[in-house]
């Protein structure tokens, strides 16, 4: 059978399956039964600073409360638990999924100030996360600010993260950047020990009866995978030291086989598991398995990258002309 060991961040895995953030990874049964169905590796779900510093801040008003009444007028007051207060949820998470699984355990921290990052990086890693993902994740609403300087804010962040920490450290990127391969180039320069292709979006809708702005979540879906694997391919020849996971819109071993033809060390599933449940993972190293071994391949090294934009028979592919064959291949 056809080897499926990669390494991804440094670290050993059975295969390059990887569960990434989501209510999945977010309790331990639940992270235990993503293990037993295969996934090799598991990303946490992301601690937003702006999330657990409003709890520590409602936690304060509530002690404050009646902080100058009566002694007597505590006695009214419920007793308060601090355990899965503020971030402390997250490191307890970390810590019992540590404990529990055989699996590395990769942090995600999304934060909103250089030292918010720093603070939760750390707490992570000293709860025994194996690996901090930084999920970068901001609007540029600013029309004040310009594409460099939110660019520099982010390496700046990981300069400082990659200062604070030793684990290893990938950084999930935005699809939507002016210049994706110089911008990769410059977060790795800055410290960054692999990329996350990409982080996704969740897009607002509009109430039309309360016209409120609504969260939505719409999972994937495989057409979404495209985008992951043109800039894989396209970086990968590029950033040969670097490792590269593939998100967004993997759910099948055969998207999982196509990441890893353009260079992934890893892909990684969110949707397809929410929709299908942890023995999903079964099912996709079974169909991934069985492709490698149709086409001969020994092991997952022997074919990562080999359809990468210096490596695929055409490299146009990857460039403006492919668009140019894309519209004149429409038949209607």
């Amino acid at each position: 059978m056809s080897s499926l060991a990669t390494r991804y961040l440094g670290l050993d895995l059975r295969s390059p399956l990887v569960a990434s953030a989501s209510p999945l990874t977010g309790h331990v049964d639940s992270l235990l039964a993503l293990e037993r169905a295969g996934a090799a590796a598991v990303v946490l779900p992301s601690l937003f600073e702006e999330e657990v510093e409003d709890e520590s801040m409602r936690l304060h008003e509530r002690l404050e409360t009646g902080a100058d009444s009566f002694p007597e007028a505590t006695d009214f007051f419920p007793e308060l638990e601090f355990d899965d207060i503020g971030p402390q949820r997250h490191v307890k998470l970390a810590a019992a999924a540590k404990q529990a699984l055989r699996v590395p355990v990769i942090a995600s921290v999304n934060g909103i100030t250089p030292g918010g990052w720093v603070h939760y990086a750390k707490l992570m890693v000293d709860a025994g996360a194996d690996a901090i993902e930084l999920n970068l994740y901001s609007v540029a609403a600013d029309p004040w600010r310009s594409a460099s300087s939110v660019e520099d804010g982010y390496l700046e962040v990981v300069r400082l993260v990659r200062g604070a920490v030793e684990v290893p450290l990938a950084v999930k990127l935005s699809p939507y950047l002016s210049a994706t391969a110089h911008f990769a180039r410059r977060v790795v320069e800055a410290g960054a020990d692999g990329l996350v292709l990409f982080n996704r979006f969740y897009q607002p809708d509009i109430d039309l009866e309360t016209l409120g702005v609504l969260p939505r979540v719409d999972l994937s879906d495989p057409r979404e995978l495209r985008l992951p694997l043109r800039w894989l391919g396209i970086l990968r020849p590029q950033l040969p030291g670097t490792s590269l996971a593939a998100t967004t819109g993997v759910h099948s071993g055969h998207d999982a086989a196509k990441a890893l033809l353009v260079g992934a060390d890893a892909v990684m599933m969110t949707s397809a598991l929410l929709r299908n449940g942890p023995g999903h993972l079964a099912r996709v190293e079974s169909e991934l398995v069985a492709w490698l071994t149709g086409h001969e391949y020994e092991s997952v090294g022997q074919l990562r990258g080999s359809v990468s934009r210096y490596a695929a028979t055409d490299p146009t592919g990857y460039e403006r002309a492919n668009y140019l064959r894309t519209l004149a291949s429409f038949r209607a």
